[in-house]
């Protein structure tokens, strides 16, 4: 039994001491003092985001500016997802959703209650991201053969017609900046052709936006300015004249778990004006009204009083960054010599930022046997990459098995020193048994 106290890396939360508690409370009080707030706080409330617009707006500066009819105020993103699902698919009508390989390992549980079991597929990335161009072809793939084994055309519905939707063939997923597990965001060039792919399929692209104001890198000053792309819900916007329809292809998911603290569970979700109609049309928002009604009225104080933004750019990000490359620097002074690397590099990647390292072990290691030694042996929580294969793929990821992620923003700063050189000593024991 391993005596030291736990070390955990494979938590993706925001450390306690970074949370804007005090800031949090006065809101919550002021908010439940002032009658015109706290009557609508405790009402079933609207789905409009105006202070949130503006805040994007004046984050990403947009070439055109962000209006309160493009955005829902969701009950965080993973709750969003479900919503979108609901609304826009339907399992006899939407084929597959394709999502990018590593990926985020709790989303797949949302599409199988969706109706998606055994219909997800891994598209692998590279250094830009997410291979497109793999995509494309299996799309094409899929498509000739649906076309060859199609039956007598007839349309098949799980759900009725509404005015306010429209059921996507596919959906893409990704997490297009500082993506979870693997750190890499998404070139502007992949996320053009990205949105080129999808409106050819009529596919829905959903993209987990979570990450975006935590931006630094060599090339990056630390400042909320440092947004390291633009969204694909904005390039939607313009790109060959603009969606093809009034729904579009993209929908941008935000939250503010990894801003202000999960369990606030609130978020955003922005697309078309159409889109965003439809989507507050879910049966469970039609029937609960806005999620989260009474905390987004503490966090839209954050907003109004230009809180939040202050907070991310003195506070979230330097804080990260200097995370980031203790974590880094650790890392290589303590299992570099084993064989062992990671992406990104906050010194030298044009590009960092996010929640992870994710580390590449050595030939002669699988992250399997690492994570459970580490755990045995030093009390250390780790997650092995091919948690982050999609379900009854292949593996497009490759390497998958020798694949760590490890967070940095979740323990405190002296502990992710302390975890790597445990970890150390595990592979050192390991290599040592292996001879």
């Amino acid at each position: 039994m391993a005596p030291m106290t736990q070390i955990d890396f494979f938590q993706g939360w925001p450390a306690t001491a970074m949370l804007p508690v005090e800031r949090l409370k006065q809101a919550a009080n002021n908010a439940l003092s002032n009658k015109a707030i706290f009557t609508e706080g405790f009402a079933y409330g609207p789905d409009e985001g105006k202070n949130i617009a503006e805040w994007l707006s004046r984050s990403y500066a947009p070439a055109q500016p962000i209006s309160a009819e493009r955005i829902c105020i969701t009950g965080g993103a993973s709750q969003n997802l479900a919503c979108v699902l609901q609304v826009f698919t339907d399992p006899a009508q939407t084929e597959i959703v394709w999502l990018v390989e590593p990926t985020y390992h709790l989303v797949f549980r949302v599409f199988e209650d969706a109706g998606f079991t055994g219909r997800m597929r891994g598209i692998p990335e590279d250094e830009e991201g997410m291979d497109v161009a793999a995509l494309e072809l299996a799309l094409d793939a899929f498509q000739r053969s649906e076309d060859l084994g199609s039956q007598d055309g007839r349309e098949k519905t799980y759900k009725p017609h509404r005015p306010y939707r429209k059921i996507y063939k596919h959906v893409i997923y990704c997490v297009p900046s500082f993506s979870n597990p693997s750190g890499k965001t998404m070139s502007l060039s992949r996320r053009e052709a990205l949105i080129r792919v999808a409106r050819k399929y009529n596919a829905l692209v959903v993209a987990d936006d979570v990450y975006d104001f935590l931006s630094w890198g060599a090339t990056h000053p630390a400042n909320l300015a440092s947004c390291p792309q633009l969204r694909l819900v904005d390039i939607d916007r313009v790109i060959d004249g603009g969606p093809e329809d009034r729904f579009g292809n993209v929908v941008s998911n935000g939250s503010f778990s990894k801003l202000i603290g999960p369990g606030c569970r609130v978020g955003w979700a922005e697309g078309t004006k159409d889109f965003i109609y439809g989507l507050s049309q879910a049966g469970s928002t039609r029937s609960g009204g806005a999620p989260s009604q009474l905390t987004s009225t503490f966090i839209n104080e954050l907003l109004e009083d230009n809180f939040l933004p202050e907070y991310i750019t003195n506070i979230l990000v330097p804080e990260g960054r200097r995370r980031h490359c203790i974590l880094a620097s650790a890392i290589k002074t303590h299992l570099g010599h084993f064989g062992v690397s990671f992406t990104p590099d906050p010194e030298t990647s044009p590009v960092a930022g996010g929640y992870y390292i994710w580390v590449q072990l050595p030939a002669a290691l699988t992250a399997t046997q690492v994570c459970q030694e580490a755990l045995e042996m030093q009390n250390l929580v780790l997650g092995g990459g091919e948690t982050f294969a999609v379900p009854g793929g292949n593996a497009q990821g490759g390497d998958l098995h020798r694949r760590l992620r490890l967070c940095f923003m979740w323990e405190d700063e002296g502990r992710l020193v302390e975890g790597v050189g445990r970890l150390g000593l595990v592979i050192q024991s390991i290599l040592a048994n292996n001879k």
